[in-house]
């Protein structure tokens, strides 16, 4: 027990700062959205207005939790659990990698496995401090919800259940950490089963079935296959379900258990799906050094660009169902009218998955920077700028590639729309508002390229933390903003929410001008610093 003891002391003494942010950050997101929902929705009718207007448009429920009910505490479950939720996963997901396959990559598992501990007390360890981690993280919320006089019982279910799904994750964490050889691919398989799952839970509720007063939804089965929706179907603050939450414990206990039969199973460093044997020859493309940036970067660009290819399927699919649902009934039209603005409903429901578009392609970009942070921190840079490759165009390179990721996940998204419409039979001058919205979240995920860059330069070792933040809080303030009624000029921070618009027929330009402005100005900053830094080696 001294040695178990003395692992499990190390990993919380090196996480203890990135956790409690995690937890924290989770609590005052809690916080912050009751008080938000207090002060914008107060009055029950203004709670039933906002459900009825939930339930007969299925985009919002992509994106929201399940709604049952118009009790205070109900309402803000159903605004914002989904993502108190998707910060425990990411939380627990990335501390089951770095603790496993990172270690192994690092050479740490080895030295460690050399002593009495050996290699199965370390996992335990592990798996151990993700526990103590979710458990925190569930109190804190909880915490959030008692702190402004919620119930007990709802407040508790609601920790619970953010917690729980956490250990789900800390399960599906430590699994990819066995399958894959790589941190940065048990990462990549551990993220993309976390934002599938949150997709099939949010379309899980969006074809579910409304109650006769628009106030509650049954859900479909597709939310059982997602411990999102497990966790939201708790119901918290009003019928205070424990069972789906314990269904998250259980799957995420017998995810940590087949991990445990993994890590016994194979070899130290060795992994259950093999790298792609590499060729014999490099091709044409590793001559040059934009080249060697994208073989490094291809393999997430690509996969986001999948991800935009189905948000712009959903996009112009769901706004045809959106567009029918109000011809058949004309109260849920005027509620949709009212979301959409002065556009059509269709338009709204583009523009609402165009928003999450930007920020999809603003993490490609955001990632490919990274990597470079990565290159760097790992040695692996140092070789190439030792060749005729100045500091500047290295960086330019990685620029060019975040670029690049940028236009062909927009570019996917738009392909999608226009298939999404085709299989619709829909009206091709949606295209219209597609092209626009999409090209406007070009210049958006460029802010946030270039600011992380800019990050890379001045303060290297807090290139990704700094990265992903920023992301996060754009998206944050772009989609959340509006619903808790956040000061305009607080919302406009975010790129996201700039955009411009179609406005009749004509464009509303919008923060255009100033998305292209902080651009340009940043990337030249970048570029120009660059020139005087030295590289930096360490994590």
């Amino acid at each position: 027990m001294t040695r178990f003891f003395a692992l499990l002391g190390q990993r919380i003494r090196r996480d203890w700062v990135q956790v409690l942010l995690w937890a924290v950050g989770t609590g005052l997101l809690a916080y912050a959205s009751y008080v938000g929902v207090a002060d914008s929705y107060g009055t029950e009718q203004d709670r039933t207005s906002l459900l009825a207007a939930a339930l007969a448009n299925p985009v919002i429920l992509l994106f929201r939790g399940l709604p049952s009910g118009t009790d205070q505490g109900a309402f803000m479950v159903f605004l914002i659990f989904p993502w108190l939720a998707m910060l425990a996963a990411f939380m627990s997901t990335f501390l089951a990698v770095r603790h496993t396959r990172g270690d192994e990559e690092s050479g740490r598992a080895e030295l460690v496995a050399a002593t009495p501990a050996s290699r199965t007390l370390p996992f335990v360890a592990t798996a151990a401090h993700g526990l103590i981690a979710n458990v925190l993280l569930g109190a804190l919320t909880a915490g959030a919800f008692l702190a402004v006089g919620l119930g007990v019982e709802g407040s508790l279910v609601a920790g619970a259940a953010v917690g729980a799904v956490g250990v789900t994750f800390l399960g599906v964490g430590l699994v990819a950490a066995q399958l894959m050889r790589t941190s940065r691919g048990a990462n990549s398989l551990a993220v993309w089963t976390l934002l599938i799952t949150f997709v099939l839970s949010g379309i899980g509720n969006a074809v579910g079935t409304p109650s006769d007063d628009l106030t509650r939804m049954e859900s479909s089965w597709l939310t059982w296959l997602s411990p999102f929706g497990w966790g939201e179907n708790t119901r918290a603050f009003d019928e205070n379900l424990w069972w789906p939450a314990l269904l998250c414990l259980a799957v995420g206990l017998v995810l940590v258990g087949v991990s445990a039969v993994l890590v016994s199973a194979r070899d130290l460093g060795g992994s259950f799906i093999a790298e792609r044997p590499a060729r014999a020859n490099a091709s044409a493309a590793l001559s040059t050094p934009t080249g060697l940036v994208w073989r490094l970067t291809r393999g997430a660009v690509i996969g986001w660009t999948v991800g935009g290819l189905l948000v712009g399927i959903l996009s112009t699919s769901l706004a045809s169902i959106v567009q029918e649902i109000g011809a058949a009934n004309p109260s849920v039209e005027q509620i949709l009218r009212q979301i959409s603005g002065e556009g059509s409903v269709e338009q709204g429901t583009v523009a609402t998955f165009f928003t999450m578009l930007g920020v999809l392609a603003a993490c490609a970009a955001v990632q490919v920077v990274c990597r470079a942070r990565q290159e760097e921190a790992h040695g692996t840079a140092e070789p190439l700028l030792a060749a005729p490759v100045g500091r500047v165009r290295w960086l330019a390179d990685y620029l060019v590639v975040a670029l690049l990721a940028i236009v062909l996940v927009i570019a996917a998204a738009i392909g999608g729309a226009a298939i999404g419409i085709a299989s619709q039979d829909g009206d091709m001058d949606l295209m219209r508002t597609v092209l626009v919205t999409g090209a406007g979240q070009v210049a958006a995920a460029s802010v946030f390229l270039v600011l992380t860059a800019l990050v890379f330069v001045l303060l290297p070792r807090l290139t990704i933390p700094v990265g992903w933040t920023l992301v996060v809080l754009g998206m944050m303030l772009g989609l959340f903003g509006p619903l808790f009624q956040f000061p305009d000029w607080l919302v406009h921070l975010s790129p996201i929410a700039v955009t411009p618009l179609l406005d009749g027929d004509d464009i509303d330009v919008r923060g255009l001008w100033w998305l292209l402005l902080a651009t340009a100005a940043s990337a030249v900053a970048s570029l120009g610093l660059m020139r005087r830094r030295e590289l930096e080696a360490g994590g």
